[in-house]
């Protein structure tokens, strides 16, 4: 359950949960599918493996698409049997990669900034010109389906999907 965090100033003790996760690909209409990851405690070696936790969290605009990093919070109650949570916001769009600490967008291992620098040093017209490119979610019908429900894999063991 929720750890809960004390207010100093009313000394009152409210559970705080906010999650990140990442979104996939989800059959339900106006819900998204997050997956969240855990740490889980082996009590035999005394360690922690990654393990994940896979929740349906409310989201009537359709804000997050397959890839993103979200943040969602419980419901105080569920709208189904299977939503339990709600998106607040998104952290990362899929596909900018943000560095938190300075800010700036990144590329595998450098900042984009210097990547244009270092073309520019060396007078190479060669690489991919970010500034140029089209925003995501451009050819949404097109060419792009990732909006569209996806085939799923029903296999044993699955948690329960749909």
């Amino acid at each position: 359950m929720a750890t809960p965090a004390v207010n100093t100033f009313g000394k009152t003790i409210v559970p705080i949960r906010f999650l990140l996760g990442l979104c996939l690909p989800s059959a339900k209409e106006h819900a998204a599918k997050i997956r969240i990851p855990r740490l889980k405690k082996d009590d035999y070696i005394n360690m922690y493996f990654r393990d994940f936790e896979f929740v349906y969290a409310h989201d009537p605009n359709k804000l997050c698409k397959t890839g993103d990093i979200v943040l969602v919070k419980p419901l105080p109650e569920k709208l189904t049997r299977l939503i339990t949570h709600e998106v607040l916001e998104i952290i990362y769009p899929m596909g900018d990669v943000v560095d938190p600490v300075t800010g700036k967008k990144v590329v595998v291992s450098h900042y984009r900034d210097e990547k244009k620098s270092f073309r520019e040093m060396f007078n190479t017209k060669r690489g991919f010109d970010y500034d140029k490119a089209p925003p995501r979610g451009r050819l949404e019908g097109i060419r792009d389906f990732t909006h569209k429900p996806h085939y799923i894999k029903f296999y044993e063991g699955q948690p329960d999907t749909v």
